[in-house]
């Protein structure tokens, strides 16, 4: 998908910068409202996270979805907002937060484009995230070591290490088992992380699980030939590997959201009950916001963006209505 070319201005009446599946869905509500609307996110293509770090994981926590993977669960969104041909502004961070004369939000984009928008709507995430780096291996990225599968046929018929306790270990561990020679789950502790269920069936597999280990070491020549491993109470031990995947965790920040004088709460964003933040014309929705009994999951994520956008559109027209009617009822 080709980031559009608008020129250094524009103007619109919603910008949703974030293009995740909160930022995805709050376009289509936007589109509803007959909304002219214009989506900016710092990564070459829409689905934020999950394009970024697990397009083949199974979501399973979207309503009336039981099961898909993440690339598909971001092919339906883009393709639900595409209905009403938002502006995509992609490869593109927005960097400042200024007013025009009439209080109107200009927002700064890192190429150097400026857009007017009548609201933001702010559907960031966790901001942007960092892996965190595996210690003294840094020179083996791309020689089969890597902190994310974006593509699970690339590790067909290897020996599969993978480093950590969390979801993301556990799960790609369970997506690889199919595909690999074999596949290995180590971590440099007794208990996990990870869902109880995906643990079990991680067990319950001939994925091969190791505890209370971390990793000495990687070797090979042009690329990683084996994991040297420390393991509490025995002796050092080497496995072969052709892959390893260092599910570590990561590390975010809002970037240079953090400087537009939003009020937080640690790196999250407080709003209100209308997805309101601090800043006037400004709101937020998804993981990046907080308030009293806030439960990150993405299904809250949608339920707010469409607060976030309508609570907008009245803003902008206080005659409308709040409510913006089902979408059964539209032509």
């Amino acid at each position: 998908m080709e980031p559009a070319d608008i020129g250094s201005e524009f103007e619109t009446d919603i910008m949703i910068i974030g293009a995740g599946p909160t930022g995805l869905y709050g376009a289509y509500c936007a589109g509803f409202r007959g909304l002219r609307t214009v989506v900016v996110d710092a990564l070459p293509q829409v689905g934020g996270q999950i394009s970024a770090l697990y397009p083949e994981k199974q979501v399973r926590d979207v309503a009336g979805v039981p099961s898909l993977t993440g690339r598909a669960l971001v092919q339906a969104l883009h393709t639900q907002a595409a209905t009403y041909e938002p502006v995509w502004l992609l490869g593109r961070q927005a960097v400042g937060l200024r007013r025009r004369a009439d209080g109107r939000p200009v927002v700064d984009l890192s190429d150097g484009t400026s857009v007017t928008t009548g609201a933001v709507v702010l559907t960031a995430g966790i901001g942007t995230p960092t892996p965190r780096p595996l210690p003294g291996c840094e020179e083996w990225i791309g020689r089969g070591l890597s902190y994310f599968v974006p593509d699970l046929s690339a590790h067909t018929g290897h020996e599969v290490i993978v480093l950590g306790g969390g979801d993301s270990a556990v799960d790609w561990a369970l997506a690889l088992e199919p595909l690999a020679k074999s596949v290995t789950l180590v971590h440099r502790r007794a208990a996990f992380r990870a869902h109880a269920a995906s643990l079990a069936s991680a067990r319950a597999s001939d994925i091969a699980i190791i505890t209370d280990a971390h990793v000495l070491s990687l070797a090979g020549a042009d690329r990683v030939e084996r994991v040297h491993l420390r393991r509490r109470g025995e002796a050092d031990s080497t496995l072969p590997a052709d892959s390893v995947i260092a599910a570590l965790g990561f590390v975010s920040d809002l970037g240079p959201l953090a400087g537009w004088g939003l009020e937080l709460r640690g790196r999250s964003v407080l709003v209100d009950q209308r997805m309101r933040t601090n800043l006037p014309g400004v709101y937020a929705a998804g993981d990046l916001t907080e308030y009293d009994g806030k439960v990150r999951l993405m299904s809250v994520g949608f339920g707010e963006v469409a607060t976030a956008v309508n609570n907008a559109a009245v803003e902008l027209d206080p005659g409308l209505p709040l409510f913006p009617g089902h979408s059964t009822e539209a032509a």
